[in-house]
């Protein structure tokens, strides 16, 4: 069995992008991707964790290359028969997703983790990478509006991202304990690189960090921990960051993602676009590297990923030498996580 050397923390479509351009990179096996699991509900009586199944689809290749998100290929007669009955359509489950989901449901009824539930299915889906949610306990992501407070999924899909976010909590989060195997790809003198992918830093990649030990097993990781911005300048190229990031009265540009992570990274990946913001970053003490990071085809995402590889290389090299490339520490989170 190959040994791990990435660790990646991902969200959904943003993350699964990269997560890919590492599978490409690396050896297979070598890749491990921690899935944000803070999205998971339950709806129609069965157990929903869309961010493991757009990585799981993202890796094997049956993502629908035009949403993202989604089988390729797929067809829609369950949806169009519940509809017909007056069911709920807001979340939409096609019929090869759906079997999914009824597969997951009735594996975590029958006793199964969810770990192992989605390990079988990446063995099922042949991915070669090493897919994990981020605990097996249960963390949800509630956002608070100006109507009050939302399940994520209302918030997100439903509502669109339409209300103003004014507060996030990771509800569970405290009470919830990291992977094991997670733990143990991290104590690793093999890994070279801890990668936040360039997910939500707030809905995607916090429940992640809040799960009760994660921030500390990150510290203790020998490898250097790299994010790489998912604000290319002053937006977000897929989904709510700048829109949220403006509703917590925060700038959308690079420097507020490095503050955001400052104490928990070593270095930060910018877009050629934000090359000015690399002076504001460092002075928080949060390296900075400069690559192409709009991942629009197969080539560009290996290419940052290859890109990353390098950058951990140097960062390595840096703390061999005994050059500071980073403080990391434990920081506050933006939400609370309540337990």
């Amino acid at each position: 069995m190959s040994t791990v050397r990435v660790a990646a923390l991902s969200g959904g479509v943003g993350g699964a992008k990269l997560a890919l351009g590492l599978q490409c990179a690396l050896a297979p096996g070598e890749l491990m991707v921690i899935a944000n699991t803070g999205d998971d509900f339950t709806h129609l009586g069965l157990h929903i964790s869309p961010d493991i199944d757009t990585l799981l689809y993202t890796l094997s290749g049956r993502a629908n290359p035009d949403a993202g998100w989604g089988r390729a290929a797929e067809t829609w007669s369950f949806m169009e028969a519940l509809q017909e009955l007056g069911g709920a359509g807001w979340f939409r489950l096609g019929d090869k997703d759906l079997a999914v989901h009824v597969l997951r449901t009735d594996r975590l009824r029958n006793g199964a983790s969810l770990a192992d539930v989605t390990r079988e299915l990446a063995r099922r889906f042949e991915v070669p990478s090493k897919v994990l949610p981020m605990s097996n306990h249960s963390v949800r992501t509630k956002v608070r509006t100006d109507a009050g407070w939302l399940e994520f999924q209302e918030y997100f899909v439903h509502q669109q991202c339409r209300p103003a976010v004014r507060e996030l909590v990771y509800a569970g989060a405290c009470s919830a304990r990291p992977s094991p195997e997670l733990i143990e790809a991290l104590r690793g003198t093999d890994l070279d690189a801890v990668v936040i992918c360039p997910s939500n830093p707030y809905l995607s990649i916090e429940p992640i960090l809040a799960v009760n030990g994660m921030r500390a097993a990150l510290g203790l990781a020998s490898a250097p921990i790299i994010a790489v911005s998912p604000i290319v300048g002053s937006r977000a190229l897929k989904g709510p960051t700048a829109k949220i990031m403006s509703d917590l009265g925060l700038e959308a540009n690079a420097t507020s993602v490095a503050r955001h992570y400052r104490g928990s990274i070593d270095g930060l990946i910018v877009d050629e676009t934000d090359r000015h913001e690399t002076a504001a970053i460092e002075s928080l003490g949060v390296r900075v590297s400069v690559a192409n990071t709009v991942m629009t085809t197969r080539e560009s995402r290996i290419a940052l990923a290859r890109h990353l590889v390098r950058f951990a290389e140097e960062l390595r090299a840096r703390k061999h030498d005994g050059l500071n490339h980073g403080n990391r520490m434990e920081v506050p989170s933006v939400g609370a996580a309540a337990g």
